[in-house]
């Protein structure tokens, strides 16, 4: 079985850090694939321009972020980030956009 690399990146004190890991558990736990969750802190904002961190939680399958068109972008900030789903703006990606990132590492 082929493991995923499946980080979540967050500053200490983001309120969407821990709702953003028991999402990634729980949606790898339910596609039963192999995966190795790691969190990832960003501390500053030196940081955050290194590791193209477009705001907490930023979720990433093997390096790839798992949001449609997240990687032209180029807004690394340390803050919050809001994502734009069917369901209106919320502090966490959309699950579906998760699945099918984990569904292409199967």
């Amino acid at each position: 079985m082929t493991t995923a690399t499946v980080e979540v990146l967050t500053f200490v004190g983001c309120p969407h850090a821990e709702p953003a890991l028991e999402l990634v558990a729980r949606v790898v736990r339910e596609l039963g694939v192999g995966a190795d969750v790691r969190r990832v802190d960003v501390p500053d904002s030196q940081a955050a321009a290194t590791q193209r961190f477009l705001g907490s939680p930023t979720i990433r399958v093997n390096g790839r972020d798992v949001e449609p068109g997240a990687d032209e972008r180029s807004d690394f900030v340390l803050s919050c980030r809001l994502y734009r789903t069917e369901s209106g703006v919320s502090g966490q990606p959309d699950e579906r956009w998760l699945r099918d990132a984990l569904a292409g590492t199967a």
